[in-house]
């Protein structure tokens, strides 16, 4: 493994230098599929210059990270210069690696909780129980699949500055895994520091660690609730401790307005592949507070149902929110896609459970090709207008939808028929499962 494993990291990396030295790079950095208002490396520029003049990139409107991510992004600038792609190209590798990391680790979870609950399984479940022969490639699939998305290499070739983001999420994702709770929730903060909806990830992971801490049989008890709470509170404090140092850095509190309030207010309408730019565009200007509240609540809501229904599988839980947060986010692009795509592999186990992988992948094909076709056609040629592009980002929310339902229902009604068997019966008739 470790050989395909190096040849698959270097092709990876390699693309990406090799395509850097192309322009692609500069005409893909003004892609609304791939970069936004908030991850744009153009407005990061705009906003690196302003702070080197002493003026605060905050008093405008161009420029919408936060304080200690200004700090960063001006300090890597300095210090590379033109040369910057190539930590856009490391931090790309260091997300593969920590993947690498993920699925390594979240396989051995799947096989350690398979073989605690083996004696609830029916006997004719053999077939479909998790085997170690079955997760030999999963690694190599996860690191490939991140390497040589299209999605990933023109993100990484766009410079946006999601793919911090990215890694952020990846490392609390590892960090839950090892069940390490400080370093999860610093990296967990991170990641909500920078783009605040990963926050809702909290919950999964301080599932996951009570279930590590806690023993089985005690998990109503009060130590199971003291565990959670320990995650919330120090989660709650790193994230706070970020933005108070961030206070200190500016001296006020105006970068909040520019950043979390940015994203929550959705001031900046310029068309992306999300789906609030469209209808605050045609929508009346009275209606657009309470719109804005059910749209912002409809990313946080799901967290609620799907943290009762998979309490039992917070490592899918937490699959299930990045996605979500994907699909609804304020000012999404391809860089949210790529890590949950690449993620994918780590539930091949529910694939033969799946019901439209085809049409899935059909649609997410025919979006990524019509996308800047329907866009040229409407901003260039003039032959086309804004509801030819947004069928195509509506059919892109949709595909994701599709494929996220799809793979929560293969996940159900694997778990389902381990315990009822593949063939359920009713006083002895072969019964039809229908999930309700």
């Amino acid at each position: 493994m470790a050989y395909p494993m190096l040849i698959t990291v270097s092709a990876g990396i390699i693309l990406r230098l090799w395509l850097h030295a192309s322009t692609l790079g500069e005409w893909l950095s003004d892609k609304n599929e791939v970069s936004t208002p908030l991850t744009s490396w153009k407005r990061v520029t705009e906003g690196l210059a302003l702070y080197k003049a002493g003026v605060s990139p905050y008093s405008g409107d161009i420029f919408h990270e936060m304080p200690l991510m200004l700090r960063f992004l001006h300090y890597i600038n300095s210090l590379w210069g033109p040369a910057i792609y190539i930590v856009f190209v490391f931090t790309d590798f260091v997300t593969a690696i920590v993947l690498e990391r993920i699925a390594k680790h979240c396989g051995r979870h799947l096989l350690v909780e398979q073989k605690k609950n083996v004696k609830t399984f029916s006997t004719d479940a053999q077939k479909i129980l998790v085997k170690s022969s079955d997760l030999r490639y999963t690694r190599l699939q996860v690191v490939a699949i991140y390497l040589f998305n299209p999605y990933s290499v023109i993100t990484c070739l766009a410079k946006s500055t999601a793919i911090f983001n990215n890694l952020a999420i990846a490392l609390t994702i590892l960090y839950t895994l090892k069940g390490k709770r400080s370093k999860a929730c610093l990296s967990l903060a991170v990641a909500s520091y920078i783009s605040m909806y990963p926050i809702m990830l909290v919950v999964p992971t301080a599932i996951f660690i009570a279930r590590q801490e806690v023993p089985e049989k005690t998990w109503t008890s009060s130590l199971t609730y003291g565990s959670i709470m320990q995650t919330l509170l120090c989660s709650c404090s790193a994230l706070s401790f970020l933005l108070y140092y961030s206070y200190c850095l500016e001296g006020s509190w105006d970068f909040i307005s520019s950043t979390y309030g940015f994203i929550l207010s959705v001031p900046d309408l310029t068309p992306n592949i999300g789906i609030f730019w469209y209808f605050f565009t045609e929508m009346f200007e009275h209606f657009r507070l309470f719109f804005l509240c059910v749209f912002q609540i409809n990313v946080f809501i799901y967290t609620v149902p799907l943290s009762i229904k998979l309490r039992d599988h917070p490592v899918f839980l937490m699959y299930t929110l990045i996605t979500i947060m994907a699909i609804f986010k304020s000012y999404p692009s391809y860089a949210d896609a790529s890590l949950y795509l690449a993620l994918l592999p780590l539930w091949t186990h529910t694939f033969s459970h799946m019901r439209n992988s085809f049409i899935v992948a059909c649609m997410f094909i025919a979006c990524s090709v019509l996308a800047p076709v329907q866009w040229y056609l409407w901003i260039y040629a003039g032959s086309a207008n804004a509801n030819f592009y947004f069928a195509i980002t509506l059919v892109y929310a949709t595909a994701q939808i599709l494929l996220l339902t799809d793979l929560i229902f293969a996940f159900l009604r694997r778990e389902y028929d381990l315990v009822h068997g593949l063939k359920p019966q009713v006083n002895g008739q072969p019964a039809q499962v229908v999930l309700s």
